[in-house]
């Protein structure tokens, strides 16, 4: 859970890393986020910068992946993949996305295939307002609009009340990197409500694997990783168990599609990147739409 007053640090990690891949040769990067470094400080965008520079620029992404094992690259390759599953929805007909716990994401800026797709970014308050901050009010399309909200304590439902969207379009909603941050009851309650406001919708969600909090199982240096979390007040509180995952999207009107743990998807999209797979092994991402009725 993060504090209330401050925007989300795990946020600006997630903004570090995808600046990092962007600067990255064209052919080599998964993506290209022009407006990563945007939310960084001064002595973090210099670090970005020096990673584009030959022969000491792999200093950096070093430095990251010692000191968060795994994060940088499950981040940059779950990024990827959930914008090459965006990109299908869109191509098979869902007009409208709503981005939930949006942090310092910039797909409906760098994207192409959404300059004429109605987003709304849904996010805790702080987060949502130096996002808007920084960008800047004349930057920011016409096509985006901002819902403030704090999942632990207000429904989906009342706070999507505020804004302008047809709820019978078909609507892909993006869910990233917030679960694990959230309560039992949060979570459950937007699936609910998702299930209620979108009639045909598909979901791409990141979670974690339950047993790292549970302790039930070893997955390589996560008590580092854990640690790191607690020092800026974000400690994980919510996993599933992927086994018993498509149970519980059943019984609220959910078919899971996909569900990739992080091993596979950065397999996937990091091939000549092999030797930095390890870590982060219980993060994983699913894709999953309402059962039409």
């Amino acid at each position: 859970m993060m504090e209330a007053s401050h925007a989300s640090q795990t946020a600006l990690y997630m903004a570090l890393f995808r600046a990092v891949e962007s600067r990255r040769p064209p052919r080599q990067r998964l993506f290209h986020d022009p407006f990563a470094h945007l939310f960084l400080s001064q002595k973090l965008r210099f670090a970005t910068a020096a990673s584009a520079v030959p022969l000491i620029g792999n200093i950096i992404p070093w430095i990251l992946d010692t000191a968060w094992p795994g994060a940088r690259t499950s981040a940059i390759a779950r990024t990827r993949f959930i914008d090459d599953r965006l990109r299908r929805a869109l191509h098979e007909g869902y007009s409208q996305v709503v981005i939930l716990g949006a942090g310092f994401d910039s797909r409906p800026y760098r994207m192409v295939e959404l300059a004429n797709t109605r987003v709304v970014e849904v996010d805790h308050p702080a987060t949502s307002r130096q996002k808007q901050e920084i960008l800047g009010c004349g930057r920011l399309p016409p096509n985006v609009q901002f819902v403030e909200i704090d999942f632990n304590s207000e429904g989906l439902r009342d706070a999507m009340q505020r804004v302008t969207l047809n709820p019978g379009s078909p609507t892909v909603v993006i869910w990233e990197g917030v679960t694990n941050y959230l309560t039992e009851g949060a979570v459950d309650s937007t699936f609910r409500s998702l299930r209620a406001i979108f009639p045909r919708c598909l979901v791409l969600f990141t979670y974690i694997d339950k047993a790292v909090l549970a302790g039930s199982a070893s997955f390589y240096r996560t008590s580092s990783v854990q640690q790191r979390l607690k020092k800026v007040g974000e400690r994980w509180t919510f996993g599933f168990d992927p086994r018993t995952l498509p149970a519980y999207l059943d019984s609220r009107g959910f078919h899971l599609l996909e569900d990739v743990g992080s091993v596979q998807y950065r397999t996937a999209y990091l091939p000549a990147r092999r030797r930095l797979l390890r870590g982060y092994e219980f993060y994983r991402v699913a894709v999953t739409k309402n059962v039409e009725t």
